[in-house]
C-alpha cells in the first residue's frame, strides 16, 4: 500500500514539473524573432512535447485507477458452449497444424461444448484434409472480398455457441486458455459470499450492467521478435509488444477501453450480433470491433495471464507492413466510430482511444526530436529561445521525474531508452502512411502479415538503413561542429545540446544495427524445455533431460558420453504429466559441457499421434524468452554486445561423436607405450608411438581394463601424433 502511495506521489510531482515546463515553453521560448522556418519547427517541437506529455499523463491516470478484476470460479455445469475460430488466409498447413492441434487439447469441463472451426478463405483442399485429420470442422470460403472480417462473419453464420474464440493461424493456445478466460463471462451470475467463496446468484439479482463483451488475453510470442533478434538482445529485453498487451491494455480496464487485438480472445456472440458482426470498413477490424462492443454498454476485460503464443515477424519488410496496417487501421477506426463525439462511450474511454490515435504520431515526434538539436548545432537555426540556466531549471526536473515515473510505470517491461530506440527505428517508415491516412487517403486492402520465416535481402537492409545513416551523419557532423574549439565553460553551457546529440547518435546506431539484420539459421524455433527423455541405445536404456525442443529436433543432456553411431536411429521417449511422445532421431552433433554431454538430435521418424503429442510438449508451455528488462545492461553494454556478436566466429566444437579427453598412458602387448590423448569411439589420438604402421590386431591396456582394438592404416600423420581408427570389441566402454 505504501509503495502504491509513493508511486502516486511520484506521478503527481512529475505531472507538476512537466506542466510547469510546458507552460514555460509555450509562453517564453517560441522563436518569434528567428524567421518563419524556425518558428514552424519551434511550434512542431513544442506540439511534439505536449503530445508526448498528454500520453504520459493518461498512463499515469490509468495506473492510479488500476484495479484487479477477479475471475469467478463457476460450477462446471455453468460453462457455456464455445465456438473456436482459427482464421487462415494463405498460411501453410505445417503452421496451422500446431494451432489446430493445440486447440483440441484445451481443458474444459465438458469437451463436447467446444466446437473448433478452421476458417479458410482460401478454400484449400490441403487445409480441409488437415482439419479432417484432426477431427475439427472446416469452413471454406472462396472469393472473399471482406478479408478477415468476411471470413469471421461467414463463420458466425455457420455456428451457434454463445461465446466465440478467435485465433490467428500462428497463435497456439495453451491447455488452460479457456479456463483462464471463459469464467469472466459469468461475472453477472456470480458473487463472493461472506466467507470469500464464489456462489451463483439468482436470476433476479443478476447484474446485466456487468455483461462482458470480450476478454482479451495477452499477445505473446515463442520466437524472439526482430528487436530482440536483430539486436542480439533475446536474453535481455522482453518482446516489444509486452508493454502494451500486458500493461497498457490491462490499465485500460479502468476506463472500459481495453483493445481487442484480433487473436487470443473470447467474445460474446450476442455482442457481435448487436454490432452487426465484424466491421468491414477498416483494415483493423479487431480494433473497431472492440470500440463498437464497448459502445453497446458491454464490459471488456484485458488479462495478464499468457495462455497462447504466436510467431512474431521475422523480416523488417513484414514488420513495417504490419505496423503500417495497424497505424492506418487505428486512424480509420477512430474516424469511423467518431471517437471524440461518440456519447455511447465514456469520456474516459474516448480519451484512451484518442491516446491510441496519437501514439501513431509518436514516430513523427521522434523525428522532430532527432532533427531539432541538429538544426541548432549544425545550421544555427534557433527553434527554442532560452538560456542554459533557464533550460536546466525548467527542463531538468521535468526530465528527471519523467524518467523515474516511466520506470515505475512499466514494471521493468519497458524503459524510456528502449521506447525511444524502437520509435527511432520505425519513424522514417511510419510518418508518410500516418499522414496520408489522416488526410483521408485510405488504405482499404487488408494485407496479411507473412507468418513464414523470411529474411530481408542485403539490398533491402541497405535501403531500409539509408534514412538512419543520413540522420546519423548529420548528428555526428553537428556534434563535431558544436564541440570543436570549445573548452571549459563553453562545453558546460552547451552540455544539454551535446547530451541530446549523443543520445540521438546512440539511438541511430541501434537503428542501424537493427536494420543490418542478423542471419536466421534455424528453420524452427527452439523453446527451452526441461523434460525427462529416455534413449534406447542398442538395447540399453539411458536417461537424460531435454534442454530445448523444436519441431525438427531437440537438444538433450546426458551425464556421461554415450557411443551412438552416426547412422543409428535412436528410439526416444519424452513424457511429462500431460503428454508422451515416442519417435526416432539421429545424432547431428555432440558437445562437451562443464559436467555433462550435450546431444543435438534431429527427428528422423515420428507417426501422426506422437507428432501431436510432441507438438504439445513444445508449445504447451510458457516461452523461454525474457519477460523483464535486464536493468544492469547499459547502452554501452548493448553496443559492445552487438559488435562482439557480429564479428565473432562460430567455434567448431560440435561433432558427430563425443570426443573424450583422457591423457593416459597406454601399453600394448608387445611392450610399445604411448599416450592416448582422447578418443571418440571410432578414432583415437595417440602420441609417442613408434612403428605404428606395422601394428595389426593388438590388445590395448588402459589401467585395469582391456580392450581389443583393430588398427587399420594410418589416416593422418601429424608430427609425433597419429590418428588411428579402432573398433571396440566389448559391449561397452567405461571412461574413467
Amino acid at each position: 500500500m505504501r509503495s502504491k502511495q509513493n508511486q502516486k506521489f511520484l506521478f503527481l510531482i512529475t505531472f507538476l514539473f512537466m506542466t510547469i515546463y510546458l507552460l514555460w515553453r509555450l509562453f517564453f521560448t517560441l522563436p518569434f524573432q528567428e524567421g518563419l522556418f524556425a518558428l514552424i519547427m519551434g511550434v512542431l517541437l513544442l506540439a511534439s512535447e505536449m503530445s508526448a506529455a498528454f500520453g504520459t499523463f493518461e498512463l499515469f491516470w490509468r495506473k492510479n485507477k488500476e484495479s484487479e478484476i477477479e475471475k469467478p470460479l463457476p460450477l462446471e455445469e455453468d460453462f457455456p458452449h464455445v465456438d473456436v475460430f482459427i482464421a487462415t488466409h494463405n498460411e501453410s498447413a505445417d503452421l496451422l497444424f500446431n494451432t489446430i492441434n493445440a486447440s483440441t487439447f484445451m481443458d474444459y469441463p465438458d469437451k463436447s461444448k467446444v466446437h473448433i472451426y478452421v476458417c479458410d478463405d482460401g478454400n484449400r483442399k490441403e487445409i480441409a484434409e488437415l482439419a479432417k485429420s484432426l477431427n475439427v470442422n472446416y469452413l471454406g470460403l472462396s472469393e472473399n472480398k471482406d478479408a478477415k472480417s468476411g471470413n469471421l462473419n461467414h463463420a458466425l453464420s455457420m455456428s451457434h455457441s454463445p461465446l466465440v474464440v478467435t485465433f490467428d493461424s500462428d497463435m497456439i493456445p495453451r491447455h488452460n486458455f479457456l479456463m483462464e478466460s471463459v469464467p469472466y463471462f459469468l461475472i453477472p451470475d456470480y458473487q463472493k459470499n461472506n466467507e470469500g467463496v464464489w456462489e451463483r446468484i439468482s436470476s433476479e439479482k443478476r447484474n446485466d450492467s456487468e455483461k462482458v463483451g470480450f476478454v482479451q488475453t495477452p499477445q505473446s510470442f515463442y520466437n524472439p521478435d526482430l528487436f530482440q533478434f536483430n539486436l542480439f538482445a533475446e536474453t535481455t529485453i522482453p518482446n516489444e509488444q509486452d508493454f502494451f498487451t500486458k500493461e497498457i491494455n490491462v490499465m485500460r480496464n479502468s476506463s472500459n477501453s481495453a483493445t481487442y487485438t484480433g487473436s487470443n480472445t473470447v467474445l460474446s456472440r450476442r455482442a457481435l450480433e448487436e454490432i452487426g458482426g465484424f466491421p468491414t470498413d477498416t483494415i483493423t477490424e479487431d480494433f473497431q470491433t472492440g470500440i463498437l462492443i464497448q459502445s453497446k454498454g458491454y464490459r471488456t476485460i484485458a488479462t495478464t495471464e499468457v495462455v497462447a503464443n504466436g510467431l512474431a515477424p521475422t523480416s523488417i519488410k513484414n514488420l513495417i507492413s504490419q505496423r503500417v496496417r495497424w497505424a492506418r487501421g487505428v486512424i480509420q477506426s477512430v474516424r469511423n466510430t467518431r471517437i471524440p463525439f461518440n456519447k455511447e462511450l465514456s469520456i474516459s474511454s474516448r480519451i484512451s482511444y484518442l491516446v491510441s490515435h496519437s501514439y501513431w504520431w509518436s514516430f513523427a515526434r521522434r523525428l522532430i526530436f532527432t532533427i531539432s538539436p541538429i538544426l541548432f548545432a549544425l545550421f544555427n537555426v534557433r527553434i527554442a529561445v532560452c538560456g542554459f540556466w533557464d533550460l536546466l531549471l525548467f527542463w531538468g526536473p521535468s526530465h528527471l521525474f519523467y524518467s523515474l515515473s516511466m520506470r515505475s510505470l512499466s514494471s521493468a517491461t519497458r524503459n524510456q531508452r528502449w521506447s525511444q530506440i524502437i520509435d527511432t527505428i520505425l519513424a522514417p517508415f511510419m510518418i508518410l502512411p500516418v499522414l496520408l491516412e489522416s488526410i483521408g487517403l485510405k488504405q482499404m486492402k487488408f494485407k496479411v502479415t507473412n507468418k513464414d520465416s523470411e529474411e530481408d535481402t542485403v539490398f533491402q537492409q541497405i535501403l531500409f538503413s539509408l534514412p538512419h545513416l543520413f540522420l546519423l551523419f548529420l548528428s555526428i557532423a553537428a556534434l563535431l561542429k558544436f564541440t570543436m574549439g570549445k573548452y571549459g565553460s563553453e562545453l558546460f553551457y552547451g552540455s544539454i545540446i551535446i547530451f541530446w546529440l549523443v543520445y540521438n547518435v546512440i539511438n541511430l546506431l541501434y537503428a542501424i544495427f537493427f536494420l543490418l539484420g542478423r542471419k536466421l539459421y534455424r528453420k524452427s524455433e527452439r523453446i527451452a524445455a526441461n523434460e525427462i527423455v529416455v534413449l534406447s541405445i542398442q538395447g540399453k536404456s539411458v536417461k537424460g533431460r531435454t534442454l530445448n525442443l523444436s519441431e525438427g529436433g531437440l537438444l538433450l543432456e546426458l551425464n556421461q558420453a554415450e557411443y551412438i553411431p552416426n547412422d543409428y536411429a535412436v528410439p526416444l521417449k519424452i513424457e511429462n504429466a500431460r503428454y508422451c511422445a515416442e519417435f526416432e532421431g539421429t545424432i547431428q552433433y555432440v558437445k562437451e559441457s562443464s559436467e555433462s554431454w550435450l546431444y543435438g538430435i534431429q527427428i528422423s521418424s515420428i507417426n501422426e499421434e506422437n507428432k501431436r503429442q510432441y507438438s504439445q510438449l513444445i508449445y504447451d508451455r510458457m516461452h523461454s524468452l525474457p519477460v523483464k528488462l535486464d536493468v544492469w545492461m547499459t547502452a554501452f553494454d548493448d553496443m559492445m554486445n552487438n559488435l562482439s556478436k557480429r564479428i565473432e566466429k562460430q567455434r567448431p566444437d560440435m561433432r558427430k561423436l563425443p570426443r573424450v579427453t583422457l591423457n593416459k598412458l597406454v601399453e600394448f602387448e608387445d611392450g610399445t607405450q604411448g599416450t592416448i590423448k582422447d578418443f571418440n569411439y571410432e578414432y583415437a589420438r595417440i602420441s609417442g608411438l613408434k612403428d605404428h604402421e606395422n601394428f595389426k590386431i593388438l590388445t590395448l591396456r588402459l589401467d585395469d581394463n582391456f580392450f581389443q582394438i583393430n588398427f587399420e592404416p594410418v589416416l593422418e600423420q601429424k608430427t609425433k601424433e597419429a590418428y588411428i581408427k579402432f573398433k571396440i570389441t566389448k559391449n561397452s566402454l567405461k571412461v574413467h
